[in-house]
């Protein structure tokens, strides 16, 4: 079973950040929306909820080789092995793994949830897709 976090409808967002604020409370025990994983955009003149497609580039790209997807297909940064040199961060194409100066590692989404629960449009739901085998 794969899983991730995906979107129904980006023209149902309300734009109030509550899945913003949900995500950085939980890693962070903030509310900053610059420590979220999950961010709202813009493109082509239309806002988007801007979600982690767990493509596994940050994991081809870290050099310590800290970032593995697990049984669900989900990447997830390992914090022992990490040393916190960017990469991953840099090579995201949605630009949302958060590396704060304050945390030794950076944070990316491991579709736990806390956005989908918080979202009061409703929109936002952790996809399960059966392995192909």
């Amino acid at each position: 079973m794969k899983k991730k976090l995906a979107v129904t409808n980006h023209d149902a967002c309300r734009a109030c950040l509550s899945c913003v604020v949900a995500c950085s409370t939980a890693f962070h025990k903030t509310t900053y929306e610059d420590q979220s994983c999950i961010q709202l955009g813009f493109k082509k003149d239309q806002m988007k909820v801007m979600v982690c497609v767990q493509c596994g580039k940050c994991a081809k790209n870290c050099p310590e080789e800290a970032i593995k997807q697990n049984k669900f297909g989900v990447y997830t940064i390992d914090k022992k092995k990490c040393v916190n040199c960017g990469k991953c961060a840099e090579i995201c194409p949605f630009g949302l793994i958060v590396n704060t100066p304050d945390k030794p590692t950076p944070n990316k989404c491991i579709a736990c949830g806390a956005c989908v629960k918080a979202c009061p449009a409703e929109i936002l739901y952790i996809q399960e897709k059966e392995d192909a085998e």
